[in-house]
């Protein structure tokens, strides 16, 4: 696990081999949550990259008779 520190302008900088585990690349969007006590990061992925993620899943499931 890498340690990271907080400059004067808030800022931190990811570890190289975090980076590279991820592929994160120099521009790319990130998404900040606050969960719990921690902070955690997320890529943001283009609609391209998660296409078919739900492929093959039941779209059978039961509806109320009010519902389409």
């Amino acid at each position: 696990m890498a340690t990271v520190t907080v400059s004067p302008k808030f800022q931190i900088v990811i570890p190289k081999a975090v980076r590279r585990s991820m592929d994160i690349r120099a521009g790319e969007k990130v998404q900040v949550f606050q969960y719990a006590d921690r902070i955690e990061f997320m890529r943001v992925k283009h609609v391209r990259e998660i296409r078919g993620i739900a492929k093959g899943i039941s779209t059978r499931v039961h509806r109320d008779k009010d519902r389409a």
